[in-house]
């Protein structure tokens, strides 16, 4: 069920901070390179997004502006180079599976993971922008950022105040 694993594993962008207090696994496409079209015919946002390796390059953006963000780099400098690479893994196969692509998350659901961190309404706030900047910086268009930032944003009650 497609609202189910959000709930459970939020999303990208704002669950990004889900490295810091360590993950679970995750799970690979294994080999298939493009989602099913929609219902109606059209690409997924999967597809539109470039498929894994265009979020991967997402993620890889996203995960340099926050650790280059003031407000919010106190909880990533400290990420060991292994540590980093899951963050990634996992960001990047939150949005696969959120954006309708053939990924799965497997790492721990979003409450767990973000409970005692006491993330701020500010570092939500900011994560969000750095993702923003991500997807500007690879020309994603309005109504792709539109509909995946909705997409993640139902993962906030799980995070923000935990």
């Amino acid at each position: 069920m497609k609202g189910e694993p959000m709930r459970r594993a939020g999303g990208v962008g704002l669950g990004l901070l889900l490295g810091v207090a360590g993950m679970a696994g995750c799970a690979s496409m294994g080999g298939r390179e493009q989602a099913p079209m929609a219902a109606t015919g059209a690409p997924s946002l999967y597809q539109r997004l470039g498929g894994r390796d265009g979020i991967a390059l997402v993620v890889d953006d996203f995960a340099g502006f926050l650790v280059a963000d003031d407000r919010v780099n106190g909880r990533f400098k400290p990420l060991k180079p292994a540590d980093v690479a899951r963050l990634k893994s996992n960001l990047s196969d939150q949005v696969c599976e959120a954006s309708g692509g053939p990924c799965a998350y497997l790492g721990r659901d979003m409450k767990t993971t973000h409970r005692g961190l006491g993330i701020a309404e500010a570092e939500w706030d900011a994560t969000v922008e750095d993702l923003v900047k991500a997807l500007d910086k690879r020309k994603v268009g309005e109504p792709e950022k539109a509909e995946l930032i909705r997409l993640l944003a139902p993962m906030k009650p799980d995070i923000v105040g935990q």
